[in-house]
């Protein structure tokens, strides 16, 4: 293991003279607590409460490193954009801003769409790491290599009338690529935003993508985040996101997971501030050998706010599932209304779920519940579809799709909705 871990910090020293921000004190001391943190932490083991049931001690077997940067063609990208949705398009491949794929319009005075190595230092140190927690070796190293990533900062009282599609096209064809993507959002007072992430493979060699994505909401915004991960399966997919809310805010997180060998998806709310709203809607559709692990934290912290978290699993072949979801009702937050939900469906002997939902209150006027059920598909609802002459097939079909509806009916955006539930639909096929 010592000798996994200094090849990361080897990649560390080799790149720092070249990382963004090396010659700004706060930036380039981040980094380097960063870098110090991953030497003591390593990667999570087993041995670890929150990845107990998640073991990634496969990634030793790799040396992942940095992907020397690709001149794709732009097609390759084309063919990810959304259709019928209006959108700036950000391509990041293997971690890096691609200026000549990405299409972004002329914005309103104020507004910031571009590559976080281009960011100004002074919105950096105020906002980089602030929010995101290092209490793994996967943040930590992150926080130390990343050399890039998105910066989207729409000031007070902007509505951004295009939704921004962050496109993410990962893979080398010569080594195993470290893949690490950062990603600052800040939502200004009274501000709109809605951004939809899309996860892609380009190369069959394994791939170690490990993002972190920092959201920041002003007073009375509203922030949307869709994310489709669609990876192959030579990929080891680590995500944290991590929102910050303010007074009276609205954030909604909406999951879509399909690909991966090993998916780690880590999505925490904190509501800083009373009257917030904070939504987390996640599906997971896993099949052959794939595991999932979705691990959720809603922390209220102030009175007069909700949360409302829905995810739901299907799951086949020899594949694994897991859901832990906490609820953190702090003794200041009261008055917080949280509701919690997980449910999974087994399509097959040697599929497996662990589930765990989780409350934690220490305030006396709340109302919160959770709940978590796994099963398999209704035999008499079965039954009945192929008394109407449906093949079982289809009836099958009928019956999840129905399963997963409960997660799609969350999306307002017609566009995305139609688009989510054609490529879920295709894949259930």
């Amino acid at each position: 293991m010592e000798n996994i871990i200094e090849k990361y910090l080897t990649q560390f020293r080799e790149s720092t003279e070249s990382l963004n921000g090396n010659s700004v004190s706060g930036i380039h001391k981040l980094r380097t607590n960063a870098i110090e943190k991953f030497h003591e932490l390593g990667f999570p083991t087993t041995k670890n409460e929150d990845w107990k049931y998640t073991n990634v001690s496969v990634l030793n077997n790799f040396h992942f490193r940095k992907s020397p940067v690709q001149n794709l063609d732009k097609s390759l990208a084309e063919k990810y954009k959304i259709p019928g949705l209006d959108a700036e398009l950000i391509v990041i491949v293997n971690g890096i801003f691609s200026h000549e794929l990405s299409e972004i319009s002329s914005q309103p005075d104020g507004v910031v769409i571009g590559s976080l190595k281009s960011a100004e230092n002074d919105l950096l140190n105020a906002h980089l790491g602030k929010y995101s927690e290092i209490n793994n070796g996967f943040t930590a190293l992150n926080t130390a290599l990343a050399g890039d990533g998105v910066l989207i900062y729409v000031p007070d009282n902007t509505v951004l009338k295009k939704t921004v599609h962050i496109i993410y096209l990962s893979g080398d064809d010569n080594l195993n690529a470290l893949v690490q993507p950062r990603n600052l959002i800040i939502a200004g007072e009274n501000s709109r935003l809605n951004i939809i992430e899309t996860y892609h493979s380009i190369y069959g060699n394994e791939t170690l993508l490990n993002s972190v994505t920092e959201i920041k909401c002003g007073r009375n915004s509203g922030v949307k985040l869709y994310r489709l991960q669609s990876e192959n399966n030579q990929t080891f997919h680590i995500n944290l996101t991590e929102a910050h809310l303010e007074e009276a805010c609205n954030y909604s997180h909406y999951s879509v997971t399909l690909g991966g060998r090993l998916v780690r998806n880590d999505t925490n709310i904190v509501l800083d501030a009373e009257n917030s709203t904070g939504n987390l809607y996640g599906l997971y559709l896993t099949e052959e050998n794939q595991h999932v692990d979705n691990h959720t934290l809603i922390d209220h912290r102030k009175p007069h706010c909700q949360s409302n978290e829905l995810y739901k699993g299907i799951l086949s072949g020899k594949s694994h599932g897991v859901f832990n979801g906490k609820v953190f009702v702090r003794k200041d937050a009261q008055k917080t209304n949280a509701y919690q939900s997980n449910k999974a469906i087994l399509l097959s002997d040697d599929a497996k779920i662990d589930t765990k939902p989780q409350l934690e209150i220490f305030a006396d006027d709340v109302k919160c519940s959770h709940g978590a059920a796994i099963g398999q598909l209704d035999e008499q609802a079965l039954f009945y579809l192929r008394s109407r002459g449906i093949d079982e097939a289809n009836a099958r079909k009928i019956l999840l799709r129905a399963f997963a509806n409960d997660v799609f009916e969350k999306i307002e955006d017609e566009v995305i909705h139609n688009w989510l539930n054609e490529i879920v639909t295709e894949r259930l096929k």
